[in-house]
């Protein structure tokens, strides 16, 4: 008898070689949810009619936005030390903050801070450290955000002439479809997204970018679902968006041109929702 001319191999479970398991980047692990703020006891309320006061005007403002849009403020500038901690902390501190320096002298800052109630913000601006404005703001976003990125737009579009860096191949390309939907675009239509984490891009490719896009002074933290940051470039309505997971790996790095970028806003519902919240809240401060 001949040898088989064709070599015997089994096949079936335990025949092939194993294979390392497949390493998964790690996903975001939390989420922030509503969570009602601790109030204080009762007989700490009686004396804080201040504070009371622009809690109720925050309410009726938000009530008007939610009828009619737009934005409204409460100023909250001359409450005592005890009327403004009160308001601190039946706001509490929400998923998404906000910061904008700018340069000069005197140094001026403006901090914000949505508070658990999506859509009422805690706007505080200050020169050289010292607070010189205070007020809430409710609405989807706060207003200043977007001004400071229609004042940081730059005159012209830098031009790269000559050879480009080493390892820079497409960002060059890049810029041009970038430009392209920048303007284009106009207010109402949807936000184009470009994922940089699903392009061929090295880092000399996102540093060529990032550098002819500019850098603003908005900065954006949102803390929904793992974190977020958000910057506004020196071309108008373009936006940089980066997601990171809970270790602080990136896991979506992006380009978005657009009004404001949706992650930060609060919607519509949120606004009503948080109506509904606050309208709670106020009514067990009022019967305290």
């Amino acid at each position: 008898m001949k040898d088989f001319p064709i070599p015997v191999r089994t096949i079936g479970p335990g025949s092939q070689p194993e294979e390392e398991e497949l390493a998964y980047m790690p996903m975001p692990q939390g989420m922030e949810t509503f969570r009602a703020p601790a109030l204080p006891e009762p007989e700490d309320l009686a004396a804080h009619h201040l504070a009371r006061a622009a809690l109720r005007d925050a309410l009726s403002q938000l009530e008007a936005v939610c009828r009619e849009g737009g934005n409204r403020r409460t100023a909250l500038d001359g409450l005592a030390p005890g009327d403004l901690a009160l308001v601190n902390q039946v706001l509490g501190e929400g998923e998404v903050s906000a910061l904008v320096r700018h340069e000069g002298t005197p140094a001026r800052e403006l901090r914000v801070q949505e508070s658990v109630f999506a859509g009422v913000w805690r706007i505080v601006g200050s020169l050289d450290g010292v607070v010189a404005s205070d007020s809430i703001e409710v609405g989807a976003i706060p207003d200043a955000l977007k001004a400071v990125a229609r004042e940081d737009v730059a005159p012209e579009v830098p031009r790269w002439s000559g050879p480009l860096p080493p390892n820079v191949q497409n960002a060059p390309a890049l810029l041009a479809e970038i430009e392209d939907h920048w303007r284009a675009w106009v207010p109402g239509r949807p936000a184009q997204v470009i994922n940089l984490t699903l392009l061929p891009m090295s880092v000399e490719d996102i540093g060529f970018l990032d550098h002819h896009l500019g850098t603003g002074r908005v900065l954006i933290l949102s803390r929904g679902y793992g974190n977020c940051r958000i910057s506004n470039t020196r071309m108008p309505n373009c936006w940089r968006v980066v997601y990171y997971n809970s270790q602080d790996v990136v896991i979506l790095n992006t380009v978005e041109v657009g009004d404001l970028p949706e992650v930060a806003q609060a919607a519509r519902e949120d606004l009503e929702d948080s109506h509904e919240r606050l309208a709670e809240v106020l009514q067990w401060i009022e019967s305290a």
